[in-house]
């Protein structure tokens, strides 16, 4: 039997396995991170690419390592670029902060700790010491478990898009697994969907790239904001006052007002507007009223509020991620089973040290309750990393 399982092995997850065997004295062969990919993370490495990202909203201080200024002292050791941080808050490039996750991995064994597989079920074991986790290559009996589960697999498909998928309309999302940037066509028309980040560093990619013409369209005016939520949400300013709230419907509405959804980070948008007065990127607000996948292999829509129409050779959907509970069914089962408390979102109801239930923890979007909007941040993976070392 296992002492902990972590199940999830993305920033999350191999942070956690990080602190837990380096600082919270837990042995390396009673810990182990149950993650579907060959790799530890994965999937971050490849939306991070795939959107064309060149540095991240987070500061040089958030990373996988234990210190503080790792990431600062490895840049001065490694980088050879003269850039390797951008204004504000010192933020890393992506290249640079990659490359200091795989020197946390490979120097501290991380790889070792991992094993290959998706859970598909969570039970208590008999006795009740510990915990039974089905996946997809058997079962697995472990006296704690820890939730590092993201939303990296749940891409945001509106009704419209899903429908023409189902016809086998050329649609795809930039954050499905079987999206490669480099591999998407840049002859013809592409019609870039999404008013955020994600959609703003798609279209500059493609843009640098060649493509023939794009068109981005956002629901909603832009909303030019650095961080994905107030920088006071990283420490006391926000969070003492936030986890002094009793009622969780309050807490959740607190979460999602303080949340900046569809923003993109100021030099991001100059840059995007100085390529949008050129020829081969048009930027349009508004909703899709209708969109179809006509007999000639074009896509034929119009807008809601104006009925412009608006056509496309192919359609790149850059809408994040599904704002729903991470875990699925087999989480849905497992909460009916152990009751599992939740709030009336369905996410956890969680003590300060992130457990939710004798020896279940969780970290990510299923912590955002007790953390705050940043839980599923790298700085939120940094606080849970904190807490649950110190339950440990």
């Amino acid at each position: 039997m296992l002492d902990w399982l972590i199940v999830g092995g993305g920033i999350h997850g191999t942070h956690l396995s990080h602190v837990l065997t380096a600082q919270a004295g837990v042995q390396r062969h009673r810990i182990r991170v149950l993650d579907p990919w060959q790799e530890p993370l994965a999937r971050w490495h490849a939306c991070t690419q795939n959107t064309g990202m060149g540095y991240l909203r987070s500061s040089l201080v958030h990373h996988l390592a234990l210190h503080p200024f790792d990431l600062k002292h490895f840049a001065e050791r490694e980088d050879g670029t003269g850039h390797p941080f951008a204004h504000p808050y010192k933020r890393p490039s992506r290249a640079l902060f990659a490359d200091h996750c795989r020197h946390v991995i490979a120097t501290h064994g991380l790889r070792d700790l991992r094993l290959q597989g998706r859970a598909s079920g969570l039970q208590a074991c008999a006795g009740g010491d510990g915990y039974v986790v089905e996946t997809s290559d058997g079962a697995l009996r472990t006296r704690r478990v820890l939730l590092a589960l993201g939303t990296s697999e749940q891409p945001c498909w509106p009704d419209w898009a899903t429908r023409l998928r189902n016809e086998t309309a050329p649609i795809q999302h930039i954050f499905e697994p079987s999206f490669e940037r480099t591999a998407w066509p840049l002859e013809g028309h592409t019609l870039i969907v999404g008013g955020g980040i994600s959609a703003a560093q798609i279209a500059m990619a493609l843009y640098r790239a060649g493509a023939d013409q794009l068109t981005l369209l956002r629901r909603h005016a832009a909303r030019v904001h650095q961080l994905d939520s107030d920088p006071g949400w990283m420490g006391p300013k926000y969070q003492t006052a936030f986890q002094k709230i009793a009622d969780w419907d309050a807490r959740r509405a607190a979460v999602d007002k303080a949340r900046h959804r569809g923003a993109v980070p100021p030099r991001l948008h100059r840059r995007l507007m100085r390529i949008g007065q050129r020829d081969r990127l048009t930027i349009q607000t508004g909703e899709l009223a209708r969109m179809e996948y006509a007999a000639n292999g074009h896509f034929v829509g119009c807008l809601a509020r104006n009925g412009d129409p608006i056509t496309a050779d192919r359609i790149l959907l850059a809408t994040g991620f599904a704002r729903v509970r991470p875990g699925g069914a087999w989480l849905a089962r497992a909460i009916h089973t152990l009751g599992l408390a939740c709030a009336s979102c369905g996410y956890p109801i969680v003590d300060a040290s992130l457990q939710w239930h004798p020896g279940l923890f969780v970290t990510g979007p299923l912590a955002e309750l007790e953390i705050g909007p940043v839980a599923g941040n790298i700085v939120g993976a940094r606080q849970a990393a904190g807490r649950i070392a110190a339950a440990a």
